[in-house]
């Protein structure tokens, strides 16, 4: 009889990566913890890649997706869909972008060939400012404005894309500057892009405010902000990807873009606000909204099962004030990460803000270490931790737990994670 893995590598694409040397089959989950196939238990740190927001078979939102789908599953766009409506609302009333719309998607992905295509007919160019070290899907427009080599399977794309300077210092010719030098360097780096590799009419810029495949790379607060001021002497959009950054993880504000000072043109959001259900979408002011000439539906974008589960998840953020849960937490976590960079040079940086908090792991010289950073999730994973990692180089832990973590469970698994690393660097000398 065929191994569970056996199977999956007969049928699915070799370019599908599994996590750990035996891979695992998560089949339950409660609360910030899961089970696997063997019937072992794990604490949560990673949610899904961020997308289980509120933690496994909450009642509150269980119970409506249940009595929506015994209702009705789906029916189309072309039909008034209440939830869908209520949704919008919603989101609109919080994205902080004033006369907003909102489109929704099935993904992520989705949600950023919206937005392109919003911009570049808004703009009649398909000139777009990207971000180096950035991820924003898995399509061939998305790809496109994808800054990093090992999640770029093609070079084509219908968009002519240049790449700026992110919030990615700790590796970047201006390592070692001060937060405003830094910013002086980029915004200088800004200005000759677009005067020398531009025709000029560009359509937008897209950016993480914290990056989440690119390792959870966090650029001082207000670097946007004054990328905007650029932006807007042009005319050129500004497009916040919130799709891991939204919905209040980082603590501080309720969407990402909050830690610059501006407000963006447009943003894109996903993964959380449907905890685990498949929902993106994309907010814009009517103006940009309404640039289409021609129609356009998602079939699946805002289907019933979808909106009902997303606006009672967004009801239990607000009620439960996830947000300020957040950003105790990922204090309490981020005091203990800093405690292990201090003690133990195989960490290089630790960054982030909230529950969204970034390990760079290293060699002795300062070089990336993905080895360790394999090690590391191993230990874990055979201690009971789920965590996830990103980067350039893979050799960026990631920790994300759903923002309903309890301070005994922010304790715990932060523990096995100090100690995970410890074993694994000391193994490593």
């Amino acid at each position: 009889m065929p191994s569970l893995r056996e199977r999956h590598d007969r049928v699915l694409p070799s370019w599908l990566p599994l996590y750990y040397e035996q891979p695992i089959a998560l089949i339950r989950g409660e609360g910030r913890h899961v089970w696997d196939h063997e019937g072992r238990r794990y604490l949560d740190f990673y949610a899904g890649i961020l997308t289980t927001m509120v933690g496994h078979a909450v009642p509150e939102i269980v119970e409506v997706v249940q009595q929506q789908a015994a209702r009705m599953l789906h029916t189309s766009t072309l039909y008034l869909i209440e939830p869908q409506i209520e949704l919008a609302e919603e989101i609109a009333r919080l994205s902080g972008i004033p006369d907003a719309k909102v489109f929704f998607t099935t993904s992520g992905t989705e949600a950023t060939d919206t937005a392109l295509l919003i911009a570049t007919a808004k703009r009649r160019s398909n000139q777009v400012l990207a971000v180096r070290n950035s991820y924003h899907g898995r399509s061939f427009s998305s790809l496109g404005v994808t800054g990093t080599s090992s999640w770029s399977p093609t070079s084509l794309t219908p968009l002519s894309v240049h790449y700026v300077h992110g919030g990615y210092k700790y590796r970047s010719p201006f390592a070692g500057r001060s937060d405003a030098e830094y910013m002086d360097l980029c915004l200088w780096d800004l200005r000759n892009l677009l005067e020398t590799a531009t025709a000029g009419d560009v359509a937008c810029m897209i950016a993480e405010p914290i990056q989440g495949v690119g390792g959870f790379v966090t650029p001082p607060d207000g670097f946007f902000g004054r990328m905007k001021e650029v932006l807007d002497e042009r005319g050129i959009l500004f497009v916040s990807d919130e799709v891991q950054t939204g919905w209040g993880r980082t603590g501080e504000h309720f969407w990402g873009y909050g830690a610059h000072g501006l407000v963006p043109d447009m943003l894109t959001f996903a993964k959380g606000v449907g905890n685990g259900l498949a929902i993106g979408g994309v907010v814009a002011r009517a103006d940009v909204m309404e640039s289409l000439s021609g129609h356009s539906i998602s079939t699946f974008g805002g289907n019933p099962l979808a909106t009902a589960g997303a606006l009672a998840t967004l009801r239990y953020v607000q009620a439960h004030d996830l947000q300020a849960n957040a950003l105790a937490m990922g204090t309490r976590m981020r005091a203990r990460l800093d405690a292990l960079a201090a003690r133990c040079p195989r960490v290089g940086e630790v960054r982030g803000k909230g529950l969204m908090q970034g390990i760079e792991l290293v060699r002795d010289d300062g070089a990336p270490d993905p080895a360790l950073t394999t090690a590391v999730m191993e230990e874990t994973r055979a201690s009971g931790l789920l965590i996830g990692r990103g980067g350039l180089h893979g050799n960026v832990i990631r920790l994300a737990p759903p923002l309903t973590l309890t301070a005994a469970e922010c304790d715990e698994g932060t523990e096995i994670f100090e100690k995970a690393v410890e074993r694994a660097a000391a193994r490593a000398l």
